[in-house]
């Protein structure tokens, strides 16, 4: 079946239904989706100049079962936006390949990045040299610094960036980096009376236009033991990363196991005006898929070789269970993967999800407000879950934040959860990305975790641990209490001293 929710005016379009499947044909002219979706049972063929243009959030969800037959050298545009710091990067991942007349997922490359002209028209970027370090943007130009495009693929140092550039070698699932651009870009690219510039002036978000052949079906994501790959949402619709990361959510996903179920998303400290390394700001925050919760970065300050140094901040604590279009991160692959495995992303996983209270794309400022307690709305999805049964209050959970040396704050997580061990469990247990010097952590397996999920007990003991290579104090407070009153009093004991530290009050 082929459904169309509230779509502005199909010009040509053909729709073939065969054997109960059905198919997306456009030919030499366009399809227009504004502020809804298209879901297509099978397969996206835009042949010649026929295009489908996704505005105002528009998205296009799609039920292939196994690999994409996407095709034709017809182009899908949809919109993002991203940082306009040009100092700072966003991670991404591509929604479109480059359009050919063979069938299936191809590679993208900034190349296909487009600034926004009008409602339906768009003009190539212009793509800096590596020479030249700053992105820019103007009413007429939008210029790409292609000296900061990389990828990341199974590593845990960080000489493992590969330089990309201009290049078109992003396989469909492999995430980029992209520094943002500076300047302002007011042109109106969509319908009169909406806020709609490209880069409305003092708001932190610089639209680009995707353009290519849609991605589609089962894509594999490479992982190894204990290093990560750069990825994220590959789709032109948002997707579920909790069902896409927890071990038996889907049938679709039983590789769900190769890796650890936790997301690593950077942020960085956007009041930073550098690109040498020396001066970045930043850190990973850590997204538990099992237990729903995200525990912002503590930022850290680096040198040459990408060392960690001091801590400079810390991150936001943004909503992480639906990922937004272009939304790229980093997985790490289980203890148990041997060699290369892969992780399967697949159409089960994709919903039609705005960006808002319940989907971000990291910026500067939230574009939504904290969730009510109660249940989630009525999402369409792909997978066809009832997501009316999801309730929206948090896992019972006790958030400690540790100022460091009254220079950083690092937070990190307890959660209870019924199905929880005192070893690591996988999507809840989220190992820290810390090698700074100085840092407070759980310790599981002796090894550091910034969140760590158990089976309440009142007379629960949690080891935690502190490092400094040097002097340094520590001061550490229950920062929240989420969703749980199991707890009247909460204590630090000093094993030295045999002495409890009251941290609650």
């Amino acid at each position: 079946m082929i459904k169309f929710a509230y779509f502005y005016s199909i010009l040509f379009l053909f729709l073939f239904l065969q054997n109960s499947s059905a198919q997306l044909y456009v030919n030499n002219n366009y399809m227009y989706v504004g502020n809804s979706y298209v879901f297509v049972k099978q397969d996206v063929n835009l042949q010649a100049t026929g295009n489908i243009y996704l505005r105002k959030e528009g998205q296009l969800l799609q039920g292939t079962t196994a690999s994409s037959t996407n095709s034709g050298t017809g182009r899908l545009s949809i919109f993002q936006e991203g940082t306009t710091n040009n100092y700072a990067y966003n991670y991404w991942c591509s929604p479109v390949g480059n359009p050919g007349l063979t069938s299936g997922n191809d590679n993208f490359g900034i190349s296909m990045l487009e600034r926004p002209t009008g409602i339906i028209s768009s003009l190539p970027a212009t793509l800096a040299p590596t020479s030249v370090r700053d992105g820019t943007t103007t009413n007429t130009d939008l210029t790409i610094a292609s000296r900061w495009i990389y990828k990341y693929l199974f590593s845990s140092v960080y000489a493992g960036w590969s330089f990309v550039g201009t290049g078109t070698s992003f396989a469909a699932g492999e995430g980029f980096t992209m520094k943002g651009v500076s300047g302002d870009d007011t042109a109106n690219t969509l319908a009169i009376g909406e806020v709609a510039d490209n880069n409305p002036v003092l708001v932190d978000a610089q639209r680009y236009d995707f353009k290519g052949k849609p991605n589609d079906g089962n894509i594999l994501v490479s992982v190894q033991a204990g290093k990560r790959t750069l990825t994220g949402n590959p789709y032109a619709s948002a997707i579920d990363l909790q069902r896409f990361l927890t071990l038996g959510a889907s049938p679709n996903n039983p590789t769900a196991a190769n890796c650890t179920g936790i997301a690593y998303f950077w942020e960085q400290d956007k009041t930073v005006t550098s690109h040498l390394l020396s001066s970045y700001k930043g850190g990973y925050g850590a997204y538990a898929a099992g237990l729903n919760l995200y525990t912002p970065p503590t930022f850290y300050a680096y040198d040459g070789a990408g060392t960690q140094l001091g801590m400079t901040g810390m991150g936001t604590n943004w909503p992480r269970q639906f990922s937004p279009i272009g939304q790229g991160f980093m997985i790490e692959g289980a203890a148990t993967v041997i060699g290369t495995q892969t992780v399967t992303m697949s159409n089960d996983f994709r919903v039609f999800q705005k960006e808002g209270v319940l989907s971000h794309f990291e910026r500067n400022a939230s574009n939504g407000s904290t969730v009510e307690y109660g249940f989630l709305p009525a999402i369409p999805s792909v997978s066809g879950f009832d997501y009316t049964t999801v309730s929206t209050a948090p896992n019972p959970q006790i958030r400690f934040n540790t100022l460091m040396n009254n220079e950083a704050v690092r937070q990190v997580v307890l959660a209870f959860h019924p199905t929880a061990t005192d070893g690591i469990d996988h999507a809840m247990d989220a190992r820290s990305s810390d090698s700074s010097p100085m840092s407070m952590y759980f310790v599981i397996n002796d090894a550091e975790y910034v969140i760590e999920a158990v089976g309440f007990d009142i007379n629960k003991r949690i080891p935690i641990g502190f490092k400094n290579a040097t002097p340094a104090s520590f001061k550490i407070t229950v920062c929240e209490i989420l969703n749980f009153d199991g707890a009247e009093n909460i204590y630090i004991h000093d094993k030295v001293t045999d002495v409890y530290y009251d941290i609650k009050d």
